[in-house]
């Protein structure tokens, strides 16, 4: 989809869309799923926690902070994240909503 379409969408749609690329990819829900179990921020243990290439982690990092889910704050040179419980829990109400009022009146 090219950007200059995006505006042609309401604002929920696109943050559905949004929400779905950040959960679309395995990597990035077990990135979530192991920052929400950390009791503080954390910063370089992703890499070693899911197994993949500093690099690929960064990426993923990057789609999970776009959609913004993620706290992030600078210890030294290491960059720390946290969940950003207020955004998540607003997607959730935005999913609960679209799956509660989607009705199917196909055969």
């Amino acid at each position: 989809m090219g950007a200059t379409k995006l505006d042609i969408y309401d604002q929920n749609i696109t943050d559905i869309a949004m929400i779905a690329k950040v959960f679309a990819h395995p990597a990035r829900v077990a990135i979530l799923q192991y920052i929400s179990k950390q009791e503080s921020c954390i910063c370089n243990d992703i890499v070693d926690e899911i197994g993949l290439a500093q690099p690929t982690i960064s990426q993923h990092l990057k789609v999970i902070n776009d959609a913004g889910l993620l706290h992030g704050n600078y210890k030294g040179k290491s960059l720390c994240y946290c969940l950003n419980i207020d955004r998540f829990r607003a997607f959730q109400e935005l999913l609960n909503s679209f799956f509660n009022t989607t009705q199917t009146n196909c055969c």
